[in-house]
């Protein structure tokens, strides 16, 4: 299942899940694109945002305005379904409409995969050039030789003494079982998610293994109104 946070508050783009594309407002067009690949969850902390996706015939939980991140969000609503532990839940995030299916469908059976084999929880990334990793707001991400994420920063990782080519830029999708997204949310919020304002730091803090998918895309996750108006005019 794939279950979409959708926060109506943003502090850099007001509203934003509200903005529209193509006359779809943003999550509901992030939506449409998940339900062509798994049954689809949208966990809303709004009565306006749940009639929405009630009117476009999505399956839609009102949850508590006080959640600190997404994945809390998402517990709540997945608590609410009975689901089997095992079942693997997919957080992709409500503004990132621009996602491709493929992607998607691509992460889904890697998650999978590599929960089955003992992963904690599941996330992706791409290949960026050294000016994207200077970036603050692109998270970065480095890996193990096994493939598994040692540390995520908005700062330069690994820091390049000499020449690098392969700085890993973090895409904001995870997966886990119903069991492992329960156990993350009982975890302490920890020093380094604080600092970083990080949430997937909480894991790495309890030694828990986040498997890393490679994935080629060109989307544009829309944190700002400049993002819309650049994934716009790229993308469509």
């Amino acid at each position: 299942m794939i279950v979409i946070p959708a926060r109506l508050k943003s502090t850099r783009f007001e509203n934003k899940i509200l903005a529209k594309i193509n006359g779809v407002e943003m999550f509901i067009k992030t939506a449409q694109n998940a339900k062509k690949v798994d049954d689809v969850l949208i966990a809303v902390d709004d009565k306006s945002v749940l009639e929405i996706a009630k009117n476009y015939g999505f399956n839609a939980i009102l949850t508590s305005t006080s959640h600190k991140s997404g994945t809390d969000r998402i517990n709540e609503a997945v608590s609410k379904l009975n689901l089997d532990d095992k079942e693997i839940i997919i957080n992709l995030q409500g503004d990132e409409p621009f996602f491709e299916v493929e992607n998607l469908a691509k992460f889904k059976t890697f998650a999978t995969d590599s929960i089955k084999n003992n992963a904690f929880m599941a996330s992706a990334y791409k290949f960026i050039n050294e000016n994207e990793a200077k970036n603050p707001n692109l998270v970065k991400v480095v890996c193990d030789d096994l493939g598994s994420a040692i540390y995520f920063s908005r700062s330069v990782i690994p820091y390049p003494r000499e020449r690098f080519n392969d700085f890993k830029g973090h895409i904001g999708i995870y997966a886990y079982s119903v069991e492992n997204l329960r156990k993350f949310c009982e975890f302490r919020e920890s020093v380094l998610e604080k600092t970083e304002k990080l949430e997937q730091l909480r894991a790495i803090s309890n030694n828990q293994k986040i498997a890393m998918c490679e994935l080629k895309t060109k989307s544009i996750g829309i944190d700002t109104k400049e993002d819309l108006e650049l994934a716009l005019k790229v993308l469509l």
